[in-house]
């Protein structure tokens, strides 16, 4: 991790940051986008997300530069005057505390097992990312990763905003997510050494931001293919999280399959697990089956299905070990064969159900009220599944194998908008 100039919005002149900042890019939707530009005309989203039309005969991301260099000009935007790590801080009220370090992270290939992905990447975002990035000649959104810390990084990070940290306070503020988000700026030449001295053995799994790693390195790739040498494109933008101090929350990712209804679902997966119907049980409601669900999980593969309105529940546990094993692809470990996605993915939905593993047969929400919805609009079932624990993703990862897409969500996610990386201040 790499001190570096954080590009800031100045709140004198573009206004309040609450209004400035938003989600990152891969959950928001196009109402969500309408909704972030009508706060601001300065919201980062424009730079993120940006539309075609912002620049006479030139595509969005031709748009997205001149937005970022207009804003630049304006002082809408302005770099911090000197390199720093910053200490970043996501609190919810009275609830959990998320802290890490930003910074410019050294890039370094997957075989080199030192940043360790755990999702698979498809084609289609990082193309986009890619020719955004090139454009902005910046890092727009950090991605974020975890470790298992108790060092120097550590301490340095637990003492911010203490007395005698000598860490500089440059945001206090509660944002739209109704989290109190700080950031401290560490300058300190000895307190950075001892950073780096500690940090640089060490190897971080990517809790969130495959795709944008992805497009570090592809972006990385193609200015050392060019000529260009060594650069800013060398390294980019994070957040690192120890996992084992501030660490963040893991929530599952849900599933919903269109246009079949639960019952159907239910009859095809009994062929090859056990299948009880929740509903039928003295008013169980969905929070009860929820509940049936974590006791389910605590012993092995579980899922609940649920009609739209909730009126059908199923759980689904115990996968028949004999079929599970031939469902599982050659070579994989244990591990990735005992992950709920992973007999999810490659048994229940290939092999019972028949499905097609792509994303008009099989939709994501984040959230149990989210994929109830989703499954209404389409009629079709949710499927709700419990959190995977991050040392089960860790030993995945570990292993150098992916887990299906959109298998973890850890919260909370850096706002998008604190801290931008642009290349012209490294």
């Amino acid at each position: 991790m790499n001190p570096f100039r954080a590009l800031r919005f100045d709140p004198a002149v573009a206004g309040e940051l609450r209004s400035l900042t938003c989600p990152p890019y891969d959950v928001l939707d196009a109402e969500a986008v309408t909704a972030l530009e009508s706060r601001s005309d300065h919201n980062v989203v424009r730079l993120i997300l940006p539309r075609d039309g912002v620049v006479a005969d030139a595509d969005r991301y031709a748009g997205a530069a001149a937005t970022l260099l207009a804003w630049r000009e304006a002082g809408v935007l302005a770099p911090d005057p000197a390199p720093a790590l910053y200490v970043y801080e996501q609190a919810a009220p009275g609830g959990h505390v998320q802290r890490g370090l930003l910074g410019a992270l050294a890039l370094s290939p997957d075989t080199d097992g030192i940043v360790l992905p755990h999702e698979s990447t498809m084609a289609g975002p990082v193309t986009d990312r890619l020719a955004l990035y090139l454009a902005v000649g910046a890092d727009l959104e950090p991605i974020f990763l975890v470790y298992d810390g108790g060092g120097a990084a550590s301490r340095v990070v637990a003492s911010a905003g203490g007395d005698g940290s000598g860490a500089e306070l440059l945001v206090d503020t509660v944002l739209a997510d109704g989290l109190r988000h700080r950031l401290w700026a560490l300058t300190d030449p000895q307190v950075l050494a001892e950073i780096a001295a500690d940090l640089l053995p060490r190897t971080a799994l990517i809790a969130d931001g495959h795709h944008r790693y992805a497009t570090y390195l592809a972006r990385q790739r193609l200015r050392h293919e060019a000529g260009d040498g060594e650069g800013p494109w060398d390294a980019g933008l994070c957040l690192l999280v120890d996992a084992t101090s501030f660490g963040p929350q893991v929530h599952p990712i849900h599933r919903y399959v269109p246009d079949i209804a639960a019952g159907e679902l239910a009859a095809k997966a009994g062929a090859g697990t056990v299948v009880r119907r929740l509903d039928r049980d003295p008013d169980p409601g969905l929070a009860g089956a929820l509940a049936e669900l974590a006791r389910a999980g605590a012993h092995g593969p579980a899922f609940l299905l649920a009609s739209g309105d909730g009126g059908e529940l199923y759980l689904v546990s115990e996968p028949d070990p004999a079929q599970l094993a031939a469902a599982v692809p050659a070579g994989r470990s244990a591990a990735w064969a005992g992950l709920d996605v992973s007999v999810l993915h490659a048994f229940v939905v290939a092999v019972l159900w028949r499905l097609p593993d792509d994303v008009e047969h099989l939709g994501y929400e984040h959230d149990v009220e989210g994929v109830l919805a989703a499954a209404r609009r389409s009629q079709g079932t949710a499927i709700l599944l419990n959190p995977t624990p991050v040392e089960a993703v860790a030993t995945v990862a570990g292993a150098g194998e992916r887990m299906p897409r959109k298998s973890t969500l850890f919260t909370p996610k850096p706002a998008s908008g604190l801290v931008l990386r642009d290349h012209r201040d490294v």
